[in-house]
């Protein structure tokens, strides 16, 4: 049986920016993931300026596509904004991976299916064993499931569906746009172009509303995709969108069981207005090393709920969990 430090279950941004600062503390993490990086991930790629200082990333050495936006442009109903603010667009694709390699701890294929307590050692699978684990495996998290769930159920309130697609394009318009209840959908829809010639659209809507309405995200894709060909957003003839879901930020009780702790969409940390998980996943993965190194109190409370503007936020938390 192999024995390290600590397991870290999933190596997103949560998972990889843990085992970074627990390699950098002279710790040995070893990170478990069911794919093989890189993988695609389904996620508009918006990332703030607080999560790129969080990750001490340096933008001119990153070697992957990157993008920045000194404006957002808001649209509701036949009101429009441009918020000034420099946000930033990745390819999720390219900066998980990225991440995790930076980190420098050893990376194995490895699909979690059992979690057992043996003394103060956490056992997985009976292949591994470490003092230390953290679920850093998003919404499907095997940590979550065997060892959270029952102390910190989620609400279903706070959950999402979403639809979207990222695709090669030649785009004209280089700045990010985000619709509110397009359509009357119970979230909102986005347009964001990335560097060297790639476009994410999607949309997403708050999962118990949209069933309360006796439909779903894929029903206003359609209307979605007219909409951007309409504008002159994007021209395009075949599109192939997935769907997922995740959770908003609720009120977390426990992340933290003895030396097991859960971070990222694990817990369901995307702020509750702009649905925003990167800076969130980040922040709980330093958190969560800080923990272990320092023997310290885990603690996700200091974590902002919003990303947007004061009157953006108040605006879309009533709209969104009303």
């Amino acid at each position: 049986m192999r024995d390290v430090d600590a397991l870290i279950v999933g190596g997103g941004p949560a998972g990889s920016t843990c085992a970074w600062k627990l390699k950098q503390a002279g710790l040995e993490p070893v990170v478990l993931d069911r794919a093989e990086f890189p993988r695609l991930k389904l996620c508009a790629g918006w990332v703030t300026p607080e999560a790129i200082h969080d990750l001490e990333l340096d933008v001119d050495d990153y070697p992957c596509s990157f993008m920045t936006f000194e404006t957002l442009h808001l649209h509701w109903k036949r009101l429009k904004i441009k918020h000034a603010t420099s946000q930033h667009s990745i390819r999720r694709y390219e900066f998980d991976d990225y991440l995790l390699r930076r980190s420098g701890a050893e990376v194995l294929f490895h699909k979690v299916r059992h979690i057992e307590r043996q003394g103060e050692r956490y056992v997985v699978d009976g292949q591994y064993r470490s003092r230390y684990l953290v679920g850093a495996a998003g919404t499907a998290c095997p940590v979550y499931r065997e060892l959270f769930h029952g102390a910190n159920p989620r609400a279903k309130s706070l959950q999402t569906a979403t639809y979207e697609y990222e695709f090669p394009y030649d785009w004209d318009n280089g700045e990010c746009h985000l619709w509110f209840f397009q359509d009357g959908i119970p979230g909102y829809a986005w347009y964001v172009p990335k560097a060297d010639g790639h476009v994410n659209i999607g949309l997403g809507g708050m999962a118990e509303k949209l069933r309360h309405q006796g439909r779903n995200v894929q029903d206003y894709w359609t209307r979605f995709v007219a909409m951007l060909d309409r504008h002159g957003f994007i021209d395009h003839a075949e599109y192939r969108p997935k769907g997922y879901s995740y959770y908003l930020r609720g009120d977390v009780d426990v992340v933290r069981i003895d030396n097991a702790y859960i971070v990222g969409d694990a817990v369901g940390l995307a702020t509750r207005d702009m649905c925003e998980g990167i800076g969130p996943a980040v922040k709980s993965g330093i958190l969560a090393a800080d923990s272990i190194v320092n023997d310290s109190e885990y603690s996700l409370e200091a974590l902002a709920r919003y990303s947007g503007t004061s009157y953006v936020s108040r605006l879309l938390e009533r709209q969104f969990t009303a």
